[in-house]
Parts: structure tokens; C-alpha cells; sequence
């Protein structure tokens, strides 16, 4: 038995979709064909089932590097080798708006959770083949995806350095958000796979 997420290791995917918001991941749930909550645990929200009969599992992390690797970490234990980090971010680039579909190619690492597990000179990337597949999928559904570098930070109300985000949105920084350098790092150093899409 896990520490923190607490169930049956049967009924978790090696698919993991990995929404922060617990309510983001019962619309996931939501949209498979078949559907259970398997557990409820020390803010940790999973649900299992199946899409075109595919076994898959989402689970809501809450917010920040830590509640996310801890989660990585306990869902692999059980079974999971496949993380797809799903989110809201901010925009940097002119003309994004919201509901814009994003996918990471890579994150600025500003967090601190990640530095547990590797320095901060490695790159926070996905794995390609997941990336790939988030960017096939969105050209069969016909909706435009924008792929590119964002920046993770697990203090959401920092002081702001102005001159920083002015000169990494000059070189296309897309997005910024909380979670995907941690998922990025620990997996890299895990062995797992790896992608983060967000709006």
C-alpha cells in the first residue's frame, strides 16, 4: 500500500493522464467510455476505465512540483510508466488566447522539486514519442496546436523579474505553468514517458 494514494494497484493504467485540479480530472474521467472513482486520498483524485478500449487512469494532483512527483513516483509503483501532464497555463506570445491548445516541447526549470533528482543545468523535456503523438492526435482532430518552450515556477505570487520574461519571450518562451518540469525530471530520471498539454 502506497503512502499517500491509496488503492488497489490493479486498478491503476500504466496510461496516466495528470490534470492538478481535482475536478479537471472527473471531466477527463468524464469523456472515457466507462468510468469509476477509485480513490479520494490526502488530495490525490483517481479515476479509472476505459476509452475504445484502452484501460486508463487520471488522477488530480493538486498544485506544485511536490504533490506531483509524489504522485508520479506512488502511481508507478502501482503500474504507471505513461504521465501526460494536463493543465491551464499563462501565455507570453502575442496573439494567444484563451483556449489555445499548447504542448510542451520543453519547460524552463524554476521550480525547486526537480533539483532533488537532477541539476538544474539538465533539460526539462517529454519524451518525443509522446509529444509526437499529442501533436498527430490534434491534426486528426483538426485543432491547431501551438508546440513550444514554456517555464515552470512553484511560487505562483513571486516579484516578478520583468527583464528576464521580456528577454525569454524574445527568444518564444509559449508558456508558464507549475507542474511539468517536476513530471519532465523525475521521469527522465525514472525511465518513464512523458508529454504535457495545456489551455
Amino acid at each position: 500500500m502506497e503512502w499517500h494514494i491509496k488503492c488497489d494497484p490493479q486498478e491503476i493504467s500504466r496510461y496516466i493522464f495528470c490534470p492538478g485540479d481535482q475536478q479537471r480530472a472527473k471531466k477527463i474521467a468524464d469523456q472515457f467510455d466507462t468510468s469509476h472513482l477509485v480513490t479520494e486520498s490526502r488530495g490525490y483524485t483517481v479515476y479509472s476505465g476505459e476509452y475504445r478500449g484502452v484501460f486508463m487512469t487520471v488522477c488530480g494532483t493538486g498544485m506544485g512540483g511536490p504533490a506531483v512527483a509524489i504522485g508520479l513516483e506512488e502511481l508507478a509503483h502501482m503500474g504507471g510508466d505513461t504521465f501526460i501532464r494536463v493543465g491551464s497555463c499563462g501565455v507570453f506570445q502575442e496573439g494567444q488566447i484563451p483556449g489555445d491548445v499548447i504542448a510542451a516541447s520543453g519547460t524552463v526549470r524554476a521550480a525547486g522539486t526537480g533539483n532533488a533528482y537532477l541539476p538544474p543545468i539538465f533539460p526539462a523535456v517529454p519524451t518525443f514519442s509522446v509529444l509526437r503523438s499529442l501533436v498527430e492526435a490534434a491534426e486528426e482532430l483538426n485543432i491547431p496546436m501551438t508546440v513550444g518552450v514554456g517555464m515552470a515556477s512553484d511560487s505562483f505570487y513571486r516579484p516578478h523579474n520583468s527583464e528576464q520574461f521580456l528577454q525569454m519571450k524574445a527568444a518564444g518562451l509559449v508558456f508558464v505553468e507549475m507542474e511539468s518540469d517536476t513530471l519532465f525530471i523525475v521521469c527522465a530520471v525514472r525511465g518513464w514517458r512523458t508529454g504535457a498539454l495545456f489551455a
